[in-house]
């Protein structure tokens, strides 16, 4: 991984803008940062190039699909070893309910944000794939009952 040393001024502006509106044109991004075209383009091309800025993606509505649950998880592992960890995270990476799944310190290992439609999904989650990987000693379910802010469903 090349890590930029420093993000100059103009570049945390693009970041900044590009963070909130991912489909702006070139144009108006030029314009908010004060640039021409051809010059944003530039600094924008050099950010991907560079793997600063990974991708764009869409915000979805889930409560619009039928996704309406999310549930925080932590997640407790039986073993200290980095292939139970290995494990575990391949796991998860293939469960499509889980869209997150963050290596934590503190008193468990893992924190899961899961969604999915209803608790009889989650259920089946919980009990045929947390509860039955070898890895997992422990689980406690949160389940969110709203979000002040959430920066993921900015628009």
């Amino acid at each position: 991984m090349q890590y930029m040393r420093s993000i100059d001024a103009i570049n945390s502006q693009i970041l900044s803008v590009l963070e909130r509106e991912g489909r702006i044109s070139n144009t108006d991004l030029a314009t908010k940062v004060s640039l021409s075209p051809s010059a944003c383009l530039r600094r924008v091309q050099e950010l991907e190039r560079r793997g600063v800025i990974k991708g764009y993606r869409a915000v979805i509505d889930r409560a619009v699909i039928g996704e309406v649950i999310t549930i925080f998880v932590t997640v407790g592992l039986s073993g200290q070893l980095k292939q139970d960890a290995l494990d575990f995270e391949r796991a998860m990476s293939v469960a499509p309910v889980v869209k997150e799944c963050h290596n934590i310190t503190g008193s468990v290992e893992y924190l899961l944000r899961v969604e999915v439609q209803d608790l009889a999904t989650y259920k089946e989650f919980h009990s045929n794939v947390l509860g039955v990987l070898s890895q997992v000693s422990s689980m406690t379910s949160h389940i969110c009952l709203g979000s002040s802010k959430d920066v993921r469903n900015l628009v």
